[in-house]
């Protein structure tokens, strides 16, 4: 449509334009309210130099009509009302919640921020839970919901019969997490974590945390003889991580030295951390000794975290290409820091590793 200058006289189907007169002109749209248009006119003079002439304009008005506006597609998540305990939903958000995992690999996700983090992150989300009190946080989360996902709403007593935290948001949903493969770990220049008998959940959760922070390529948890390693989707451990577990690629379920062999066949380094330089127990003397600035952690790299008490296993010290140590302070037992924990230990690491990574 061509609006002509209101200094030219113009006819429409109405009648003639008048200099100082506003004339309306309405125009039908079949998928919108028709619109008006007033033209304003005043007598014509000399604009040549002028971009535009004052007191033209052509203003738009709301006008009912005829013409039905579409409807916007209904694309808002489905919502279902749940009254009883015994409800199905209500058992599998219970279990999930408390770290059991099922064998569809959903996991559990609580509270206001770890939610919108877990669907932020575009993971697949099978369900969410909401209470009365937990209304006020869906606003939040649920323009990033894909269409599909199951809103399920309930009471804040039912609610607190199913959460982990001793003072529930009333939000919940069913994630699955980021999993990989050992040949998708080792791919391209690869910096893998390996939690090896780690038993503490906020140690696993603030190592995945550091992992993901400064730049990890993935993670493996391994039992460590007798000693497992906490559950990176358990519910202390997912806070702890802050959601880091949900989207870092993981390794579940492999032997510690399984995955050693794997990285060797690859050409993929692997670093032992160790508590202090002198440490020659368990038969490896022979085992190089680095401070983290001399590791080449430019090419791939494996760094192991052991035990908070033990440590690594000897045999997996000894097959590891070398041990990596974190200078600290000389201190007189049994005054002062005697060694940094897992995580901390694995927060120095993984920042040198980053350091260098991004040097140009």
């Amino acid at each position: 449509m061509q609006c002509l200058p209101s200094s030219h006289r113009t006819r429409d189907t109405t009648g003639r334009l008048e200099y100082g007169k506003e004339k309306s002109l309405t125009f039908g749209c079949p998928t919108a309210s028709r619109v008006r248009f007033c033209l304003q006119t005043s007598r014509p003079t000399d604009h040549r130099h002028r971009f535009t002439a004052p007191n033209r304009f052509v203003t738009l008005k709301n006008m009912a009509g005829p013409f039905s506006v579409h409807p916007r597609l209904n694309l808002s998540p489905s919502s279902t009302t749940i009254t009883s305990r015994d409800n199905r939903w209500l058992k599998r958000f219970r279990s999930a919640l408390s770290g059991e995992h099922g064998e569809d690999g959903l996991v559990g996700v609580e509270g206001a921020r770890l939610v919108q983090t877990a669907v932020g992150s575009l993971l697949y989300v099978e369900a969410m839970l909401v209470s009365n009190s937990g209304e006020r946080h869906l606003k939040r989360v649920a323009p990033l919901l894909p269409a599909g996902v199951q809103i399920l709403r309930t009471s804040d007593r039912l609610f607190a019969g199913i959460a982990d935290t001793q003072a529930p948001q009333g939000i919940a949903a069913l994630v699955r997490p980021t999993q990989t493969t050992i040949e998708a770990l080792v791919r391209g220049t690869a910096l893998v974590v390996v939690l090896v008998g780690v038993q503490d959940p906020g140690n696993v959760g603030t190592i995945l945390r550091a992992a993901e922070a400064f730049g990890a390529t993935g993670s493996a948890a391994c039992p460590a003889g007798s000693l497992g390693t906490a559950d990176p989707f358990g519910p202390k451990a997912l806070r702890a991580s802050a959601g880091s577990a949900l989207r870092i690629p993981l390794v579940l379920g492999l032997a510690a030295g399984d995955l050693l062999a794997k990285f060797r066949a690859v050409g993929v380094k692997t670093y032992a951390a160790v508590a202090a330089s002198g440490d020659d127990e368990g038969g490896h003397k022979n085992s190089p000794v680095l401070r983290p600035w001399e590791i080449a952690w430019k090419s791939s790299a494996a760094l192991l975290i052991g035990n908070e008490g033990v440590g690594l296993p000897a045999d997996i010290v000894q097959s590891a290409d070398a041990r990596v140590w974190i200078p600290q302070v000389a201190v007189a037992p049994p005054v002062g820091v005697e060694s940094l924990n897992a995580a901390m230990a694995a927060t120095v690491l993984l920042y040198e590793a980053m350091r260098q990574r991004n040097l140009r």
